[in-house]
């Protein structure tokens, strides 16, 4: 017994000018070329399906932001946030009237004789003044908040001119 190997038969280079074989899904050449046998070999190499492929990494750098798709984000996000915010305080004023407490405000502040001319906490924070309030507040706070960031998106801009941005690597699980 021998431990040589017999030598595998060496494939010839395929010629670049040879036209390419076309092949069926199973890898095999769709029409048998019998002057060009060489050419019937596969196009791409058959991968083995037992291993595990490695996860890619990629090294990316976040270099600029665009200032108008920061300004929409931002506006959409704040809308939103504004929107929660009214229904927020309208659900917050309807359980504070339903658990009495501004009708024990009132009954307290009476008490301690600060009642000058009636006062009573419901007519002065009404559900129509308190939303209104609330609703000029998050209109101000949008439009607040999509300046700031838009200006905090030139601003990253500028900088990541001068030192080359926030470098990222991400990974394919």
């Amino acid at each position: 017994m021998s431990d040589t190997v017999a030598p595998q038969p060496q494939q010839p280079a395929p010629d670049p000018q040879a036209p390419r074989t076309a092949r069926s899904a199973s890898n095999q050449p769709l029409i048998a070329d019998k002057d060009h046998p060489e050419s019937n070999r596969p196009v791409r190499p058959i991968k083995k399906r037992g291993k595990k492929p490695r996860a890619r990494r990629m090294n990316l750098s976040l270099t600029r932001v665009s200032a108008w798709s920061v300004a929409k984000v931002t506006f959409m996000l704040a809308l939103a946030g504004a929107i929660i915010q009214v229904i927020a305080v309208a659900l917050l004023w309807g359980m504070l009237k339903v658990v009495g407490v501004f009708d024990q405000v009132t009954t307290i502040v009476s008490s301690a004789g600060l009642d000058a001319g009636g006062f009573d906490l419901t007519n002065i924070l009404s559900l129509p003044t308190v939303l209104s309030a609330v609703t000029i507040f998050s209109i101000v706070e949008m439009v607040l908040v999509t300046v700031l960031v838009t200006i905090f998106a030139l601003l990253y801009n500028v900088v990541s001119a001068l030192v080359g941005g926030v470098h990222i690597t991400l990974g394919d699980d």
